[in-house]
């Protein structure tokens, strides 16, 4: 005899079979990233208990410490052979190319 009443038991195969299915897989891909991101907050970086009192220092604690976690992950992919691609004119650097008017130089590229 099961612990299970009928009805409880029926929800629980119906749902174990549409796990089987690729779009839950699909779906529980994006959760299961997300869960490993946050378990990683709490546990990696002792964000179980904040360093501060207040909400708003504490905001402040668990903002920076993502940017962290954010800088470590990309300090951890290799580099990119590629260039990025070069970006579009702007409307102004369009107006100018269209009255044949030289641009000025960027700031990021006066010294190369």
């Amino acid at each position: 005899m099961s612990a299970f009443p009928h009805e409880l038991r029926d929800l629980q195969l119906r749902v174990r079979a549409e796990q089987q299915t690729p779009d839950w897989k699909t779906r529980y891909a994006v959760r299961s990233g997300v869960e490993g991101t946050v378990n990683e907050f709490a546990h990696g970086h002792g964000m179980r208990r904040c360093r501060y009192r207040g909400q708003s220092k504490a905001h402040v604690q668990h903002v920076l410490t993502a940017i962290a976690i954010n800088i470590e992950r990309l300090s951890g992919l290799p580099p990119t052979e590629e260039a990025p691609p070069p970006r579009r004119p702007t409307a102004f650097q369009n107006y100018l190319d269209q009255r044949e008017i030289p641009r000025p130089k960027s700031w990021r590229t006066l010294g190369t």
